[in-house]
């Protein structure tokens, strides 16, 4: 068997060879989601011929994490159906999977420290640390019925507990937050989101579109309480949570809280070894500041060569692509990681795709391609006359068409864009690979 919970040697291992012979390489990931998977399969499909180990602090081998806000609280079964890769296959490509192991520090002299002493050698290090939820510091935190949602257990606990119905109160009306709200009206429960703006994700898809999310919501019967200040949490006497309290003197009643109110990146294993903002500083090969790691996926904050900044996404199509580019680094190619950020959401019946990045708190146009219904539609957000970002609502097959638009960016006037009967690829005049569409 490949996975194991301790280590199986403390010092470097040498294949058994000859003189003149050079040891076996050693590359290390650290994460236990779907950039830790794909950079160990990335390494295999590449010919890396070293030891490969992935070590995570979870129970669990490593798991994509869509599923976690979204049939995972409905239906269940994101045990099975989000692990990445196979036991079989982690056997079959030699590669070992060490679970319930958490990393204390990197040692750049070629060591990992774990607990009580056990060391892990390394000579290739990836670090696919992920984020964690952002937690809030204020009265009654700790209260039981208090969720966060960020691993599968959070999500089978959270599943449990909305399937007993109530007050659910959601804090944050972002992604996490709304898809979170479509599960809790599955299980019939009464929803509160409390959003602290006026309208949710407004702040960054704009007014119109924040609307839209709004009335689909509350459509479905969810509370939504714009301008909501969080200050607290109010018990029962028991130890559980029975009321949010807000800065306007008002409580919601709550049987179940989640808070969902954005993630920060695990960085704590490369301070004062790495440099570090907003996750570790990597350039368009996703190398570090220490030579031999890399890091991919949630926690890096990788130089875009097209865009021509730093970018950290927390998507999983970030997480599927980074891996193959640091994977290509470690057998000595040359590659550069340009793919726009792509993501998607599920909620009730609507889903949607999002292709491109657009800056927090900045006004863009914004022109809706309407569709045969007003729950299908095209929205492109445009920076002057020029596409920065494009979403497609229950309409599917076009991300290769709006990921050429994005990344070309050519002028095109808002009555083409409009237009349902001008073809997308004749905006741009080609078509790129596509990016991965998830119905």
């Amino acid at each position: 068997m490949s996975t194991s919970t301790t280590p199986t040697d403390a010092k470097p291992a040498r294949t058994p060879v000859g003189a003149g012979m050079t040891p076996r390489r050693k590359a290390v990931i650290v994460g236990g989601g779907l950039a830790a998977a794909k950079t160990a399969e990335a390494l295999r499909d590449k010919g890396y011929d070293g030891q490969v180990r992935v070590i995570t602090a979870e129970s669990h081998l490593p798991y994509e994490r869509p599923a976690l806000s979204k049939g995972n609280l409905t239906k269940g079964g994101a045990a099975e159906g989000a692990t990445t890769l196979s036991q079989e296959w982690y056997d079959s490509h030699d590669v070992e999977v060490l679970t319930g192991q958490r990393v204390e520090s990197i040692d750049p002299n070629g060591f990992l420290d774990l607990p009580r002493g056990r060391r892990v050698p390394w000579d290739d290090l990836v670090l696919a640390t992920g984020a964690e939820a952002r937690r809030l510091d204020i009265p009654g935190a700790a209260l039981e019925g208090i969720h966060h949602l960020r691993t599968l257990d959070d999500s089978d606990r959270l599943r449990r507990a909305l399937a007993g119905g109530g007050d659910v109160v959601i804090v944050g009306g972002g992604w996490i937050g709304l898809e979170v709200a479509a599960a809790a009206r599955f299980h019939g429960c009464a929803v509160t989101v409390l959003e602290q703006s006026a309208l949710p994700l407004a702040h960054v898809f704009g007014p119109a579109f924040g609307q839209f999310l709004a009335d689909l919501h509350t459509g479905h019967g969810v509370e939504i309480r714009p301008h909501a200040a969080v200050t607290g949490f109010r018990g029962d006497g028991h130890g559980a949570v029975a009321a949010v309290e807000l800065a306007d003197g008002s409580a919601v009643t709550a049987h179940l809280v989640v808070v969902g109110v954005g993630a920060v990146p695990t960085t704590a294993l490369g301070a004062g070894l790495l440099a570090v903002d907003n996750g570790f500083v990597v350039d368009e090969r996703l190398r570090t500041s220490l030579p031999n790691v890399y890091a991919v996926g949630d926690v890096a904050n990788a130089w875009h060569p097209t865009l021509g900044r730093q970018v950290r996404v927390e998507h999983w199509d970030t997480a599927l692509r980074q891996p193959a580019v640091a994977a290509a680094g470690i057998v000595g190619e040359h590659t550069a990681y340009d793919a726009l950020p792509y993501f998607f959401s599920d909620q009730y019946d609507l889903g949607l795709e999002f292709v491109g990045l657009l800056t927090p708190g900045k006004t863009y146009d914004i022109v809706r391609r309407p569709g045969p219904t007003d729950r299908e539609f095209v929205a492109f957000w445009r920076d002057g006359v020029r596409v920065v970002g494009a979403m497609a609502v229950n309409t599917w097959g076009l991300t290769s068409d709006l990921e050429a638009l994005v990344r070309q960016r050519p002028d095109v006037s808002s009555s083409r864009l409009r237009d349902p009967d001008v073809p997308l690829a004749d905006l741009t005049g080609r078509r790129l690979d596509p990016v991965p569409s998830v119905p």
